[in-house]
């Protein structure tokens, strides 16, 4: 069982949330999988690969995100939904008043404590204000996955000046997540000015040539500058998740 599990359920045990019978039948039970016939959830997860199971809220229902959110409480382990909607976030905050929600990242989260474990910090490079769903989604994941952010916006290379206004800041990262749209240049650009590892995240943001994000994440597999790698479009969640784990390695 893992520490965080088994820590948390000899506290219900403490206050006499759980009786010390149910505690034993919920530890013999910690199999690593949690059946609800809907979902199966993944409750070794964290033990497992360095990230806990996470509820990714589009195509679910309100009732489905409030129970599965509810399920992991239980076990202890913290609440993390990507994509969910206010109704989502309201439906939860019944069962845990303390949780936490971002209208612009449409992310929410509940922690039973908060720690930091990177090792450094992580820079979120937004492109454009219009950028700012998939950047924030990428900031909010990072902070609830243990590491210190830096977002820095609105710095897209149509005014390469804003850029190098905040370099230094950028070159300081461990990490570095580069969020654009249209033409998706900000992953080349700044893959040639820092030493670090550059995640590129392309969005769905521009207008038709750009295909809903097709032509930025083409532009950036195409990138002459060394050290960047890519992820899906419009996928903050998945670069947050990877720079993590940078972040972490020693």
């Amino acid at each position: 069982m893992h520490k965080e599990t088994l820590q948390h359920l000899l506290e219900q045990v403490k206050t006499g949330a759980l009786s010390v019978e149910e505690a034993i039948q919920h530890a013999s039970n910690e199999n690593g999988l949690e059946e609800m016939g809907f979902a199966t959830l993944d409750t070794d997860r964290l033990r497992r690969t360095g990230m806990p199971e996470v509820i990714y809220a589009a195509g679910k229902t309100v009732e489905q995100v409030k129970a599965i959110a509810q399920k992991l409480h239980q076990k202890g382990i913290d609440v993390l939904a990507t994509r969910a909607t206010p109704e989502m976030y309201e439906a939860v905050q019944t069962i845990l008043p303390a949780v936490q929600y971002n209208a612009v990242s449409r992310v929410m989260w509940y922690k039973h404590q908060h720690k930091i474990t990177g090792k450094g910090y992580i820079a979120v490079v937004a492109a454009g204000t219009s950028d700012l769903p998939v950047a924030e989604e990428a900031v909010d994941t990072a902070r609830f996955l243990g590491n210190e952010v830096k977002a820095i916006y609105d710095v897209g290379v149509a005014g390469i000046h804003r850029l190098f206004d905040k370099l230094d800041l950028i070159r300081g990262a461990r990490v570095v997540i580069t969020v654009a749209g249209m033409e998706g240049a900000l992953g080349s650009v700044v893959g040639g000015l820092v030493d670090k590892p550059v995640i590129g995240v392309p969005t769905s943001i521009g207008y038709g040539a750009n295909f809903q994000g097709v032509s930025a994440l083409l532009s950036m597999l195409n990138s002459c500058s060394s050290g960047i790698s890519v992820v899906n479009i419009d996928n903050g969640f998945g670069a947050a998740c990877q720079a993590s784990l940078i972040n972490k390695l020693d």
